[in-house]
Protein backbone atom coordinates (compact mmCIF):
# COMPACT_ATOMS: atom_id res chain seq x y z
CA UNK A 1 0.00 0.00 0.00
CA UNK A 2 3.17 1.97 0.52
CA UNK A 3 5.84 2.91 -2.24
CA UNK A 4 9.01 1.73 -1.69
CA UNK A 5 11.55 3.71 -0.08
CA UNK A 6 13.15 4.57 -3.62
CA UNK A 7 9.84 5.59 -5.07
CA UNK A 8 8.17 7.57 -1.95
CA UNK A 9 10.47 10.67 -1.65
CA UNK A 10 8.40 11.36 -5.63
CA UNK A 11 5.10 10.83 -4.36
CA UNK A 12 5.59 12.77 -1.73
CA UNK A 13 7.04 15.81 -3.41
CA UNK A 14 3.85 15.36 -5.71
CA UNK A 15 1.63 15.99 -2.77
CA UNK A 16 3.60 19.05 -1.61
CA UNK A 17 4.88 17.41 0.83
CA UNK A 18 7.74 19.97 2.77
CA UNK A 19 11.26 19.06 1.54
CA UNK A 20 12.25 19.00 5.51
CA UNK A 21 9.78 16.14 6.35
CA UNK A 22 10.36 14.08 3.32
CA UNK A 23 13.31 12.10 5.76
CA UNK A 24 11.17 11.74 8.31
CA UNK A 25 8.41 9.66 6.48
CA UNK A 26 11.55 7.68 4.68
CA UNK A 27 12.78 6.51 7.57
CA UNK A 28 9.21 5.76 9.68
CA UNK A 29 8.19 3.86 6.81
CA UNK A 30 9.72 0.54 7.62
CA UNK A 31 8.21 1.07 10.87
CA UNK A 32 4.94 1.00 9.05
CA UNK A 33 5.96 -1.75 6.44
CA UNK A 34 7.84 -3.93 8.92
CA UNK A 35 5.07 -4.21 11.73
CA UNK A 36 2.36 -6.41 10.50
CA UNK A 37 -0.59 -4.64 13.04
CA UNK A 38 0.72 -1.22 11.88
CA UNK A 39 0.23 -2.47 8.15
CA UNK A 40 -3.20 -3.84 8.99
CA UNK A 41 -4.06 -0.49 10.98
CA UNK A 42 -3.11 1.43 7.70
CA UNK A 43 -5.33 -0.62 5.89
CA UNK A 44 -8.16 -0.37 7.88
CA UNK A 45 -7.52 3.55 7.60
CA UNK A 46 -7.54 3.67 4.30
CA UNK A 47 -11.18 1.67 3.70
CA UNK A 48 -12.34 3.85 6.22
CA UNK A 49 -11.68 6.78 4.59
CA UNK A 50 -13.44 5.37 1.72
CA UNK A 51 -16.32 4.15 3.03
CA UNK A 52 -19.59 5.07 1.24
CA UNK A 53 -18.26 7.02 -1.42
CA UNK A 54 -21.05 8.56 -3.09
CA UNK A 55 -22.14 10.13 0.46
CA UNK A 56 -20.62 13.49 0.56
CA UNK A 57 -20.75 16.02 3.90
CA UNK A 58 -19.21 12.74 5.99
CA UNK A 59 -16.56 12.25 7.95
CA UNK A 60 -15.12 8.57 8.26
CA UNK A 61 -14.39 7.20 11.68
CA UNK A 62 -10.86 7.75 11.07
CA UNK A 63 -10.10 9.00 14.67
CA UNK A 64 -10.05 6.09 16.22
CA UNK A 65 -8.34 4.28 14.29
CA UNK A 66 -5.76 6.73 14.17
CA UNK A 67 -5.71 6.82 17.82
CA UNK A 68 -4.57 3.51 17.68
CA UNK A 69 -1.14 4.12 15.74
CA UNK A 70 2.39 3.38 17.21
CA UNK A 71 3.15 6.05 19.28
CA UNK A 72 6.72 6.26 17.78
CA UNK A 73 5.27 7.41 14.86
CA UNK A 74 2.67 10.17 16.24
CA UNK A 75 2.61 12.54 13.54
CA UNK A 76 3.30 10.44 10.29
CA UNK A 77 0.73 7.85 10.70
CA UNK A 78 -2.05 10.13 8.97
CA UNK A 79 0.45 11.25 6.32
CA UNK A 80 0.89 7.62 5.85
CA UNK A 81 -2.73 7.30 5.32
CA UNK A 82 -3.09 9.73 2.72
CA UNK A 83 -0.35 8.86 0.87
CA UNK A 84 -1.71 4.70 0.91
CA UNK A 85 -4.91 6.59 -0.30
CA UNK A 86 -3.88 8.96 -3.18
CA UNK A 87 -3.88 6.22 -6.03
CA UNK A 88 -7.29 5.01 -4.88
CA UNK A 89 -8.11 9.49 -4.75
CA UNK A 90 -6.10 9.56 -8.25
CA UNK A 91 -8.14 6.77 -9.96
CA UNK A 92 -11.67 8.20 -9.36
CA UNK A 93 -10.44 11.42 -10.55
CA UNK A 94 -9.58 9.78 -14.03
CA UNK A 95 -13.00 8.17 -13.72
CA UNK A 96 -14.16 11.62 -13.84
CA UNK A 97 -11.61 12.98 -16.14
CA UNK A 98 -10.25 15.01 -14.42
CA UNK A 99 -6.81 16.42 -15.76
CA UNK A 100 -3.79 15.53 -13.64
CA UNK A 101 -2.81 18.78 -12.73
CA UNK A 102 -6.13 19.50 -11.24
CA UNK A 103 -5.57 16.97 -8.86
CA UNK A 104 -1.66 17.22 -8.14
CA UNK A 105 -3.06 20.76 -7.17
CA UNK A 106 -5.76 19.78 -4.91
CA UNK A 107 -3.70 16.61 -3.15
CA UNK A 108 -1.09 19.00 -2.27
CA UNK A 109 -3.32 20.52 0.19
CA UNK A 110 -1.48 17.91 2.14
CA UNK A 111 1.78 19.20 2.07
CA UNK A 112 0.26 22.76 2.87
CA UNK A 113 -1.30 21.52 6.10
CA UNK A 114 1.81 19.78 6.92
CA UNK A 115 3.58 23.35 6.57
CA UNK A 116 0.90 24.53 8.81
CA UNK A 117 1.84 21.92 11.37
CA UNK A 118 5.67 22.45 11.29
CA UNK A 119 5.65 26.47 11.22
CA UNK A 120 3.09 26.06 14.87
CA UNK A 121 5.08 22.89 16.35
CA UNK A 122 8.59 22.96 14.57
CA UNK A 123 7.69 19.12 13.94
CA UNK A 124 6.51 17.05 10.94
CA UNK A 125 2.93 16.21 11.11
CA UNK A 126 -0.28 17.35 9.44
CA UNK A 127 -2.01 19.69 11.07
CA UNK A 128 -6.14 19.01 10.15
CA UNK A 129 -6.26 15.80 9.31
CA UNK A 130 -10.00 15.85 9.16
CA UNK A 131 -9.41 18.72 6.83
CA UNK A 132 -8.13 16.59 4.22
CA UNK A 133 -10.46 13.48 4.15
CA UNK A 134 -12.73 15.87 1.83
CA UNK A 135 -9.61 16.11 -0.54
CA UNK A 136 -9.32 12.48 -0.87
CA UNK A 137 -12.63 11.53 -1.05
CA UNK A 138 -13.25 13.75 -4.28
CA UNK A 139 -15.59 15.83 -2.66
CA UNK A 140 -13.25 19.08 -2.53
CA UNK A 141 -11.46 20.29 -5.86
CA UNK A 142 -8.54 23.56 -6.19
CA UNK A 143 -9.71 25.48 -8.68
CA UNK A 144 -7.37 28.78 -9.16
CA UNK A 145 -7.45 30.83 -5.97
CA UNK A 146 -10.39 29.03 -4.30
CA UNK A 147 -11.00 25.33 -3.62
CA UNK A 148 -14.86 24.15 -4.39
CA UNK A 149 -16.30 21.45 -1.74
CA UNK A 150 -19.40 19.20 -3.71
CA UNK A 151 -21.71 19.47 -0.67
CA UNK A 152 -26.08 19.65 -0.05
CA UNK A 153 -27.37 22.11 1.41
CA UNK A 154 -28.59 22.03 5.44
CA UNK A 155 -31.99 23.32 6.80
CA UNK A 156 -31.45 26.67 7.65
CA UNK A 157 -29.17 27.95 4.76
CA UNK A 158 -32.03 26.20 2.01
CA UNK A 159 -34.78 28.09 3.52
CA UNK A 160 -33.01 31.72 2.87
CA UNK A 161 -32.12 30.82 -0.37
CA UNK A 162 -35.89 29.70 -0.95
CA UNK A 163 -36.67 33.26 0.52
CA UNK A 164 -34.64 34.66 -2.08
CA UNK A 165 -36.21 32.50 -4.52
CA UNK A 166 -33.95 29.98 -5.74
CA UNK A 167 -35.25 26.32 -6.01
CA UNK A 168 -33.88 25.27 -2.70
CA UNK A 169 -34.53 22.45 -0.13
CA UNK A 170 -32.94 20.74 2.31
CA UNK A 171 -30.32 18.35 0.43
CA UNK A 172 -30.37 20.46 -2.40
CA UNK A 173 -26.87 19.99 -4.79
CA UNK A 174 -24.44 23.45 -3.80
CA UNK A 175 -20.90 24.03 -3.42
CA UNK A 176 -18.69 24.96 -0.82
CA UNK A 177 -16.11 27.54 -0.81
CA UNK A 178 -12.66 27.68 0.79
CA UNK A 179 -9.89 29.80 0.71
CA UNK A 180 -6.36 28.38 1.29
CA UNK A 181 -3.77 29.58 2.93
CA UNK A 182 -0.18 30.10 0.94
CA UNK A 183 -1.24 30.91 -2.47
CA UNK A 184 -0.91 34.95 -3.06
CA UNK A 185 -3.62 37.66 -2.62
CA UNK A 186 -7.55 37.02 -2.68
CA UNK A 187 -7.47 39.64 -5.33
CA UNK A 188 -10.72 39.88 -7.75
CA UNK A 189 -9.23 38.88 -10.70
CA UNK A 190 -7.91 35.94 -9.42
CA UNK A 191 -11.26 34.82 -7.21
CA UNK A 192 -13.28 35.23 -11.09
CA UNK A 193 -10.70 33.11 -12.60
CA UNK A 194 -11.63 30.55 -10.02
CA UNK A 195 -14.72 30.92 -10.20
CA UNK A 196 -15.13 30.56 -13.99
CA UNK A 197 -13.22 27.57 -14.04
CA UNK A 198 -15.45 25.88 -11.32
CA UNK A 199 -18.57 26.53 -13.54
CA UNK A 200 -16.61 24.51 -16.43
CA UNK A 201 -15.26 22.26 -14.00
CA UNK A 202 -18.22 20.72 -12.51
CA UNK A 203 -20.89 21.22 -15.38
CA UNK A 204 -17.86 18.83 -17.23
CA UNK A 205 -16.37 16.64 -14.53
CA UNK A 206 -19.91 16.50 -12.41
CA UNK A 207 -22.91 17.07 -15.01
CA UNK A 208 -25.39 14.80 -12.70
CA UNK A 209 -24.96 17.60 -9.87
CA UNK A 210 -26.64 20.84 -9.73
CA UNK A 211 -25.25 23.08 -7.79
CA UNK A 212 -27.55 25.99 -7.47
CA UNK A 213 -25.62 28.57 -4.52
CA UNK A 214 -22.04 29.13 -3.32
CA UNK A 215 -21.31 29.02 0.22
CA UNK A 216 -19.37 30.12 2.37
CA UNK A 217 -18.82 30.05 6.26
CA UNK A 218 -15.61 32.22 7.22
CA UNK A 219 -14.12 34.67 9.58
CA UNK A 220 -13.60 36.53 6.23
CA UNK A 221 -17.18 37.36 5.99
CA UNK A 222 -17.55 39.22 9.73
CA UNK A 223 -18.62 42.40 8.62
CA UNK A 224 -16.75 44.18 11.16
CA UNK A 225 -13.52 44.44 8.96
CA UNK A 226 -15.10 47.13 6.82
CA UNK A 227 -14.30 49.06 9.85
CA UNK A 228 -10.60 48.49 10.01
CA UNK A 229 -9.71 47.90 5.90
CA UNK A 230 -10.43 50.16 3.01
CA UNK A 231 -13.36 49.68 0.43
CA UNK A 232 -11.21 48.53 -2.22
CA UNK A 233 -9.20 45.82 -0.16
CA UNK A 234 -9.51 42.19 -1.59
CA UNK A 235 -11.43 40.99 1.45
CA UNK A 236 -14.04 43.80 1.16
CA UNK A 237 -14.30 43.23 -2.32
CA UNK A 238 -14.37 39.66 -1.54
CA UNK A 239 -17.48 39.94 1.14
CA UNK A 240 -19.12 41.86 -1.35
CA UNK A 241 -19.90 38.83 -3.62
CA UNK A 242 -21.84 37.44 -0.52
CA UNK A 243 -25.73 37.67 0.68
CA UNK A 244 -25.68 36.98 4.17
CA UNK A 245 -27.54 33.66 5.26
CA UNK A 246 -27.55 34.36 9.37
CA UNK A 247 -25.15 35.81 11.90
CA UNK A 248 -23.58 33.86 14.49
CA UNK A 249 -23.88 35.11 18.45
CA UNK A 250 -20.87 32.97 19.72
CA UNK A 251 -17.16 34.65 19.09
CA UNK A 252 -15.06 32.63 17.46
CA UNK A 253 -11.86 34.58 18.13
CA UNK A 254 -9.19 32.02 17.50
CA UNK A 255 -10.27 32.08 13.61
CA UNK A 256 -8.56 35.02 12.56
CA UNK A 257 -5.74 34.70 15.14
CA UNK A 258 -4.86 31.23 13.32
CA UNK A 259 -5.21 31.99 10.23
CA UNK A 260 -3.17 35.32 10.58
CA UNK A 261 -0.84 34.57 12.49
CA UNK A 262 -0.17 30.79 12.23
CA UNK A 263 -1.19 29.80 16.29
CA UNK A 264 -4.72 30.34 17.48
CA UNK A 265 -3.04 30.30 21.06
CA UNK A 266 -0.71 33.63 20.80
CA UNK A 267 -1.27 36.19 23.47
CA UNK A 268 -3.44 38.96 21.87
CA UNK A 269 -1.22 41.73 23.57
CA UNK A 270 1.75 40.49 21.18
CA UNK A 271 0.19 39.85 17.83
CA UNK A 272 1.94 42.21 15.23
CA UNK A 273 0.87 44.66 13.49
CA UNK A 274 2.77 44.57 10.32
CA UNK A 275 0.03 44.38 7.97
CA UNK A 276 -3.62 46.17 7.83
CA UNK A 277 -5.24 42.19 8.34
CA UNK A 278 -2.52 42.16 11.51
CA UNK A 279 -3.77 45.11 12.55
CA UNK A 280 -7.36 44.89 11.92
CA UNK A 281 -7.18 41.00 14.18
CA UNK A 282 -4.98 41.88 16.73
CA UNK A 283 -6.58 46.07 17.44
CA UNK A 284 -9.90 45.01 17.71
CA UNK A 285 -9.08 42.28 20.17
CA UNK A 286 -6.75 44.08 22.40
CA UNK A 287 -9.83 46.77 22.70
CA UNK A 288 -12.40 44.28 24.17
CA UNK A 289 -14.05 42.82 20.37
CA UNK A 290 -14.68 39.89 19.51
CA UNK A 291 -14.41 38.19 15.77
CA UNK A 292 -16.97 35.95 14.82
CA UNK A 293 -17.80 33.46 11.38
CA UNK A 294 -19.68 34.59 8.52
CA UNK A 295 -21.58 32.87 6.73
CA UNK A 296 -22.95 34.11 2.93
CA UNK A 297 -23.93 32.59 -0.12
CA UNK A 298 -24.13 33.73 -3.64
CA UNK A 299 -26.53 31.99 -6.55
CA UNK A 300 -24.12 29.88 -8.57
CA UNK A 301 -23.33 29.78 -11.53
CA UNK A 302 -22.64 33.16 -10.43
CA UNK A 303 -24.98 36.23 -11.64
Amino acid sequence: MLPDADDLPELLLDLAVPHEDINDLVAGRRRVTGDPAALRLLEECVEELFRDPEETGRTPGLAELLDAAPAELNGLFAVYVFVAAAPHTLARHRERGIPPEMSRRTLADLGRQMAVHRRRHGTTGVQSWRWLVRHFRSELYQLGRLQFERARLGQRTASVLAAAGLDALPGTDCLCLHIPDFHGPLSPSACDRSLARAREFFTVHFPEERPVAAVCHSWLLDPQLRRYLPADSNIVRFQERFRTVREDAEPSDTEPVQFVFGDPDLPVADLPRRTSVERAVGDHLRVGGHWYIGHGWFPFPAE
